[in-house]
């Protein structure tokens, strides 16, 4: 079962059209009416911010994502790097982060990788793996759409890996944005 590729996987163990998105689509018959599309503002570059106040927002955009997942990396993210980029990383930064309208892409595009929880009860004789009420798989994300693969990306992929095993459990304390600069 783990050998399939992660689309086969996913219609083995969920069954097939669950991975459509939406606050209902259970039902066959179901219209889709009642699904909620809330439209976005279309994103704007902001030529004329000042670069302290474009980094002050872009801190904050940062730690309020509307996910917890990207809160945390992100956060992090910006305090270890928001500082040190130029204007012109700014700008990659901001489009990244406010242009998307799916939170989800962009951790997926940060992390290469989408983990699905499955929950459900697995008979004896199956792996020891499956044995639980539920488990985790892991399975390519989409390809980061060109407009987006760029060095800010490569920045942010590269902090993803977390090369130094740091504990990255909760989004930083902003005592930081007091301290002197180094």
């Amino acid at each position: 079962l783990c050998s399939l590729p992660g689309q086969a996987l996913r219609q083995r163990v969920l069954g097939p059209g669950s991975l459509r998105r939406g606050y209902r689509g259970d039902s066959p018959t179901d219209s889709g009416k009642d699904l909620l599309e809330i439209p976005l503002p279309p994103w704007q570059e902001r030529p004329d911010e000042p670069l302290e106040t474009k980094r002050a927002r872009l801190l904050y955009e940062s730690r309020k994502r509307g996910m917890l997942e990207n809160c945390i990396l992100l956060s992090l993210f910006a305090k270890e790097n928001l500082n040190r980029m130029s204007e012109q990383q700014l700008n990659l930064y901001d489009r990244l982060i406010n242009e998307p309208s799916n939170d989800w892409d962009i951790y997926y595009w940060a992390t290469g990788m989408v983990q699905l929880l499955v929950l459900g009860s697995f008979g004896t004789g199956q792996s020891p793996s499956l044995a639980s009420p539920f488990f985790f798989f892991t399975s390519e994300a989409k390809p980061t759409p060109a407009e987006f693969e760029n060095d800010v990306m490569a920045m942010l992929r590269e902090f993803a890996k977390n090369k130094k095993k740091e504990q990255r459990l909760r989004q930083p304390d902003l005592e930081y944005l007091f301290e002197p600069s180094r």
